[in-house]
């Protein structure tokens, strides 16, 4: 194996230099896992799926510990020549684009302040993307940052994005309304040409909800598309995509769809007789006040999940689900149950398949992308349910050959056709 490693104490070295230290005029000595990053490289073809994975992690802690050291650097950059300068120097050095050399240097000044995530970010406990979203939070409002960071060491990047936002609804003195407030404030989009490629390219940036609902309209345009669409001849789900987008500007009274766009969802408090814990179904916090205001213009959806009520029990009368039972997919489990994708842009899978004898019953349905419903269909991943929560998770089937010898691990159901 091949050894790569940096230390603070050369960090002008180039690759080959980084892996030794001076010492002397002339003569070098190795540093080994001395330096303050240390990654073997690997011939990775020859390691086993569970290798493969343990090294990925190691990657990913060395990367966390390249981040922090840059930070260190950008902050003081900035602290030496202002925002300025220091993306000057970006864009000069790194040969990064604008936006990322502003991100970069705004991110690493506000990783100076917060003591806790710079040093979860140096010992690679915590990703880079993660330590990013403490830093943008801190910058937005008061955050209690150790529990974030704690959440940080085991969460996916989607999950630790919802605890961010709750906790920031959780303290702000307004009930979050800022927030919202902020993001109209700094909404933006932007149509431009490639002109390398000579297509069009649409860029937006929208508030939680302005997106939510155009993320819902989109969504169940694409639904409609998909239902027109032979079997063997489908567009790919960013040509839906793009298609539902053009139609729906160009052609609002065509595009005009029926379906669920925007779901709120609220608990019900019965001792106070009112509406507590609003938020998107992705569990976005939303304050009351824009709770109110969707509310006078949405339809309301009564849910009682744990009767049958309204069409949630299909049995095998329909394949598809209905949108009542869409709904209720959508408000238990807010995103794709495999990999966290948005759920408006993902399929309601029979976990007992339906040419096997599966019904198209609330119980029977989860929520899966496109990419995991693959999975479960063409690579035998299954759907496996938490006794104690009831949380659908894809659980991917176990090395062929594992280190420990061969497997006679069987799929539950072996299903080559693409039905959901």
């Amino acid at each position: 194996m091949d050894f790569t490693s940096v230390s603070a104490d050369h960090i002008g070295a180039s690759h080959t230099e980084a892996r030794q230290q001076p010492n002397g005029a002339g003569s070098k000595t190795h540093v080994g896992c001395e330096a303050f990053v240390c990654v073997d490289r690997a011939d990775v073809a020859a390691l086993s799926d569970t290798e493969l994975r343990q090294w990925l992690g190691e990657l990913g802690s060395a990367g966390s510990k390249l981040e922090a050291l840059r930070a260190e650097a950008l902050a003081e950059l900035s602290r030496r020549h202002n925002t300025g300068g220091a993306k000057r120097v970006v864009r000069e050095v790194l040969r990064s684009s604008p936006s990322a050399a502003h991100r970069d240097v705004r991110s690493a000044e506000r990783m100076t302040k917060l003591a806790d995530t710079s040093d979860a970010l140096a010992s690679g406990q915590i990703p880079t993307d993660h330590a990013r979203l403490i830093a943008r939070a801190s910058s937005e409002g008061p955050i209690i940052e150790n529990d974030l960071v704690e959440a940080a060491k085991t969460q996916s990047f989607d999950e630790f994005s919802r605890t961010v936002k709750r906790q920031q609804h959780a303290l702000s003195a307004d009930d979050g309304q800022s927030q919202i407030e902020r993001q109209r404030k700094h909404r933006s989009a932007k149509l431009f040409k490639n002109h390398e490629t000579g297509m069009y390219v649409l860029n937006a940036e929208l508030d939680s909800i302005t997106g939510a609902n155009i993320a819902g309209a989109l969504a169940n345009k694409e639904r409609q598309f998909w239902h027109q669409e032979k079997a063997k001849n489908r567009r790919t789900p960013a040509q839906r995509s793009a298609d539902a987008l053009a139609e729906l500007i160009l052609h609002p009274e065509k595009g005009k769809v029926a379906g669920i766009a925007l779901v709120l969802v609220a608990d019900y408090d019965t001792a106070h007789q009112k509406l507590i814990d609003a938020r998107i179904s992705d569990g976005t916090p939303l304050p009351a006040k824009e709770l109110v205001r969707l509310a006078c213009e949405a339809d309301i959806f009564p849910a009682v999940f744990k009767a049958k009520t309204q069409d949630l029990w299909l049995g095998r009368r329909r394949r598809c689900a209905s949108d009542a039972q869409r709904l209720a997919l959508l408000v238990r489990d807010k995103t794709c149950v495999g990999c966290g994708a948005d759920a408006n842009r993902s399929f309601s899978h029979h976990i007992r398949h339906w040419q096997n004898g599966g019904e198209t019953n609330y119980s029977n349905l989860v929520t899966v992308c496109n990419d995991c419903h693959h999975d479960i269909h063409e690579r035998h991943h299954q759907i496996q349910t938490n006794p104690h929560t009831g949380k659908h998770s894809v659980l991917a089937p176990p090395e062929p050959f594992p280190d420990g010898g061969s497997s006679d691990w069987q799929p539950a159901q072996r299903n080559p056709v693409l039905r959901n």
